[in-house]
């Protein structure tokens, strides 16, 4: 339910940008929670359903939930990625253990962990693994030298579209997929970056929390510079951060970001020089092995021209601190441990709130999973992911899909020319399971049982080339966009495509042992969010092919928008810390697929049912038993910076509001006997009903 449009931000997970785990229900709880899948002690019965929801489904837990001092939170999400992180843990030392053969990705895998948790040869060679990358910036004379560096740097490391991984330290990023008006071939797309804090936002906003960490990090580059030898690193860290703060204005917000029409920007690869004077564009793209292409998509042109005038305005010496620094700030955690410490203290520490590093054989599991995913993955289906899960899972992901399709034909305010060209988006929609039909080939990939770093920078060189061997070639529609261990779901808007992987695949959301009101509540809402993701403010904006093109008929587009605004002001009226409100604009698509998902399971947990009523288990009817499985999918504790954090950068709301998301359904209303003057309540006009 990114945007991955997945279900989660990546930042939510473990090995990526945080959730964390819910301790277990009491032994004496056990039976009757694995029968319903409804964590009755987790219920705070105090609280009225109607004035708070998520307090009533998780106010007990949460009060007796202790954040990991690894975590920067925790809950339902991280209690399925700890599972995940251990059995990845289990297949990644195992694949060690039988001597496994040179160039097998068994080998592959044993030989980055190894390499990972060889802390003595890391200390051993200090700097001496980045000395390459900093000797090219040490020789940079001139803007051409600037920019031949700075393209050769680039790397696939956004996805604006898929994940809505809008970050890269880096001056550009480079994201691969099929044209947005031609769903036949694969371009190229150029994205703003070059920060080392997570937004803009935390440059340019004006009150003391963001004056705070900016304080902080300018702290930090002159502790790393000066934990790295260099002279003069106060003055230094000084010239990088006033260079990232003009790096900051020029960037687009994440909500024009996220304006797929204000991305469709198609330039010839000639027209650089003229479109975005500064950077010497011929160099750079010589550098980043684009240079043979002829057209690159820019996704926030604005920006690029900006920074591309940056690159002939600022000083050389100027941009040559600045690559150094981020030099050594990407790959902090590789190096020995006074620039590791560091760099946890201030991204962990400060930006997030976590007090305690993670223990080095969890983040050695994260990265080996980031570099070698598709390897790992492999094993972890095979050891891990019966065929009967899969197939459950499949049938649930139909019937969710018919049950869509079917509440199609129920919009009264939509033509029927919309409704055709929506139902063919349903039936052509494309649904993989637990894993993908072909495996990545890590053949050419060199890693070395003694060398961390150079593994690293290795694979991310590995994945650049992979993905730059995609342009100009047809697109792969079954491509996979997540790892089979991965503890979430994605909606690809241009493949018209979803992956579930098998990690998410799990109790609490999904259990063949528990009752159908708790499946369908939680892995149902899954499911029907990441199917309502193909319907929300960005995939509604393409066709059945993936293709951007306009299949509304003005009048149903009008009503379309209209409803999703008022869902942005619902989520504006939630004050996440004191005086820091939802953006509802920022998490509109999220928002329309929770609202949509869940209505799209609960009309398919009671066809389920065949006709019968629903038992009643526990006191609690089959309607309460629905809507408690999914607010208790998205239980949470978060530290306030991470708070901060969520609400400033994620197109997702934070976790206690969407389960808030059940107010729009006016089944909730009857099942929990909600009245007028309760805080949540909507007049029935005014509740969101979009899908």
């Amino acid at each position: 339910m990114t945007r991955f449009r997945w279900i989660l931000p990546a930042a939510v997970l473990g090995c990526a940008q945080a959730f964390a785990a819910a301790p277990a229900a009491p032994a004496a709880d056990a039976p009757a929670a694995a029968a319903i899948g409804i964590d009755l002690a987790g219920l705070d019965r105090a609280v009225k359903p109607g004035d708070d929801f998520d307090a009533y489904a998780n106010g007990a837990w949460r009060r007796n939930a202790e954040i990991p001092a690894d975590r920067s939170s925790t809950g339902v999400f991280y209690e399925v990625f700890k599972k995940a992180e251990q059995r990845t843990a289990d297949l990644i030392r195992d694949a060690g253990k039988e001597r496994p053969a040179p160039g097998s990705d068994a080998r592959r895998i044993a030989d980055y962990y190894a390499a990972f948790m060889d802390e003595a040869t890391i200390e051993k060679r200090g700097l001496a693994p980045l000395e390459p990358q900093l000797a090219a910036i040490e020789a940079i004379r001139t803007r051409a030298d600037l920019a031949r560096v700075l393209g050769a740097g680039l790397r696939a490391d956004v996805d604006p579209i898929n994940a809505t991984n809008l970050h890269t330290e880096r001056l550009f990023g480079l994201f691969v997929a099929q044209g947005l008006e031609d769903p036949s071939h694969n371009v190229a797309y150029l994205l703003q970056g070059g920060l080392g804090m997570p937004d803009r936002d935390y440059y340019l906003a004006a009150d003391a929390e963001m004056a705070g960490f900016r304080a902080k990090y300018r702290a930090y580059i002159a502790a790393l510079l000066e934990q790295a030898g260099i002279a003069d690193a106060e003055a230094k860290a000084q010239a990088i951060f006033d260079l990232e703060m003009k790096i900051a204005k020029a960037h687009a917000s994440i909500v024009d970001t996220q304006d797929i029409h204000k991305a469709n920007n198609p330039w010839p690869v000639d027209a650089f020089a003229k479109n975005a004077p500064g950077l010497d564009w011929a160099t750079y793209f010589r550098a980043a092995g684009l240079a043979g292409q002829k057209t690159i998509v820019v996704w926030q042109p604005d920006s690029v021209r900006a920074l591309s005038a940056l690159a002939a305005s600022e000083p050389l010496a100027a941009w040559k601190d600045y690559l150094v620094f981020h030099a050594i700030n990407h790959d902090a955690s590789l190096l020995p441990k006074a620039f590791a410490d560091l760099g946890f203290e201030f991204y962990g520490h400060t930006l997030q709130g976590t007090p305690k590093q993670r223990e080095r054989w969890k983040r050695a599991v994260a990265l080996t999973n980031a570099d070698l995913g598709d390897a790992v993955g492999k094993l972890y289906v095979q050891r891990y992911f019966p065929a009967s899960s899969r197939a459950e899972v499949e049938a649930m992901v139909k019937n969710i899909l018919a049950a869509f399709d079917q509440r199609v034909d129920t919009l009264d305010w939509m033509t029927p020319a919309t409704k055709q060209k929506a139902k063919a988006k349903i039936a052509t929609l494309r649904v993989a399971v637990g894993y993908p039909d072909t495996w990545r080939d890590y053949a050419t990939l060199d890693v070395r049982a003694d060398d961390a770093l150079g593994n690293h920078q290795r694979a991310e060189l590995f994945e650049y080339r992979h993905q730059l061997a995609k342009l100009g070639r047809p697109v792969d529609r079954g491509e996979w966009w997540m790892t089979p261990q991965t503890v979430n779901a994605v909606n690809l808007p241009l493949q018209n495509a979803l992956n579930f992987p098998a990690a998410i695949l799990e109790a609490p959301f999904f259990d063949p042992h528990a009752d159908a009101a708790a499946n369908y509540g939680a892995i149902g809402a899954v499911i029907g969010h990441e199917i309502s993701h193909s319907f929300d403010n960005l995939g509604a904006e393409f066709d059945d092919q993936g293709r951007l093109a306009n299949w509304w008929t003005p009048e149903d587009l009008a009503h379309f928008k209209v409803a999703g605004q008022r869902l942005v002001a619902q989520f504006d009226a939630y004050e996440a810390l004191p005086g820091l409100h939802v953006n509802g604009q920022q998490t509109l698509g999220e928002n329309i697929a929770d609202v949509s998902g869940l209505t799209a399971a609960y009309i398919t947990y009671h066809k389920s049912l065949g006709g019968k009523p629903a038992p009643v288990i526990d006191g609690l009817s089959g309607d309460q038993r629905f809507f408690l499985a999914y607010a208790q999918a998205w239980r949470s504790k978060m530290r306030d910076a991470a708070l901060r954090q969520r609400v400033t950068t994620d197109v997702h709301a934070p976790p206690q509001f969407r389960a808030q998301t059940v107010r729009n359904l006016d089944a909730w209303y009857a099942a929990f006997g909600v009245q007028p003057g309760e805080k949540l309540y909507l007049a029935p006009q005014d509740r969101v009903r979009i899908w």
